[in-house]
């Protein structure tokens, strides 16, 4: 039943390395990075629509961002806004909204997805979505969306499953062998030749009955920080809770806290024109290029004698670029960047430095 559909949106991340136009107060998930009208937390929150009702969409977020969140969704119910008073990854925020929403629905069902990822194909996602919703509310299973690679990306985990699956209705469930971290270029060529590994997406799909078991199974210390509030969720009492909870919960992803460790774990193979959108050059990859192969975002870019360049620029600036090849190219708030495409990993560092040699305001 769709009344027993949850969806768990993540959306308290900086996005660093969106830097300059991601800061930390504007972080990515509150951008309209590609330039479509709607930013990327309107877009995720559009998209989970189509399995699940308004009413049973939460948002964990920041509680410094909690009034962007209510100016971009304002038909999303107020205490469906879930602030959490520090960064602590995804495994407390996981547990925080799935205690509360099993103590209001036992039978909830919930898609856990970050709120600044690309999804081209959502007609394909929302199929994916609705098979594992299917599962999840009838097996105790975990289950985490996995993408059929294109290219051996080394910005991504990676998840092997084991081939034939004879009792499931969905032939693209698979049981997972194991997840891997980030691999070198040689290793993820491997992977994607090997044919039994997947991208790990970070979307997971799972009964909140399902969840808490596994959590109080393999993290017991994480599950009894949160099952304490057990009485004060769903109250006024919540929110104080909450703030006290995360002072003493540790900082765990969900994947090292559970996924890891569980027997009951399987990922769906999908293929729905995914990106995390994790930096710059996966953002060049999803947007229209001219016939140099320049990516620009921002009516006024004239570009002379380059190519292979990302521009993303306010739309009344006029920029005009000579004899660059290869290079991102961003213009926000007074912050002009330029970096080699090839040396992005580095706008974290650019980062810190500015915070050091001149302040937080630039950040």
């Amino acid at each position: 039943m769709i009344k027993d559909h949850y969806a768990i949106i993540m959306a308290g991340g900086v996005g660093t390395r969106f830097w300059p136009m991601s800061t930390a107060k504007h972080p990515k998930q509150f951008l309209d990075i590609l330039g479509t009208g709607r930013t990327l937390l309107q877009q995720t929150y559009d998209r989970l629509l189509k399995v699940c009702p308004n009413q049973n969409i939460f948002i964990v977020t920041s509680q410094s961002y909690q009034k962007l969140v209510q100016e971009q969704l304002p038909e999303l119910p107020r205490q469906n806004i879930l602030c959490e008073p520090a960064r602590k990854n995804t495994a407390p925020c996981v547990a925080y909204a799935s205690y509360k929403i099993h103590k209001m629905n036992p039978k909830a069902v919930t898609i856990v997805a970050p709120s600044d990822h690309l999804i081209k194909k959502e007609d394909t996602f929302v199929k994916a979505i609705k098979s594992c919703f299917d599962k999840a509310a009838k097996e105790d299973s975990l289950i985490t969306l996995g993408i059929k690679p294109t290219r051996p990306d080394t910005g991504y985990g990676y998840i092997q499953f084991i081939e034939g699956n004879l009792q499931e209705k969905d032939k693209r469930i698979h049981k997972v062998k194991t997840f891997m971290e980030k691999p070198n270029h040689e290793m993820a060529k491997f992977f994607m030749e090997s044919g039994d590994f997947l991208w790990n997406s970070g979307i997971f799909i799972w009964s909140t009955a399902s969840i808490l078991k596994a959590i109080e199974s393999h993290d017991p210390e994480l599950a009894n920080v949160f099952k304490e509030g057990w009485d004060v969720y769903n109250t006024p009492k919540e929110q104080a809770f909450v703030n006290n909870a995360y002072g003493v919960c540790k900082n765990i992803s969900i994947d090292y806290s559970v996924m890891e460790k569980a027997k009951n774990v399987f990922v769906r193979s999908s293929i729905i024109g995914w990106s995390d959108l994790g930096t710059w050059g996966s953002l060049y990859t999803h947007i229209k290029k001219d016939k140099q192969r320049n990516a620009t975002i921002g009516k006024n870019v004239m570009l002379y004698d380059s190519k292979n360049c990302i521009v993303q620029v306010p739309k009344d600036k006029l920029v005009v670029l000579q004899g660059l090849e290869d290079y991102i190219v961003v213009e926000s708030e007074g912050v002009l960047m330029i970096c080699k495409k090839q040396d992005e990993q580095q706008i974290r560092n650019f980062v810190n430095d500015v915070k050091v040699n001149k302040g937080e305001r630039f950040v």
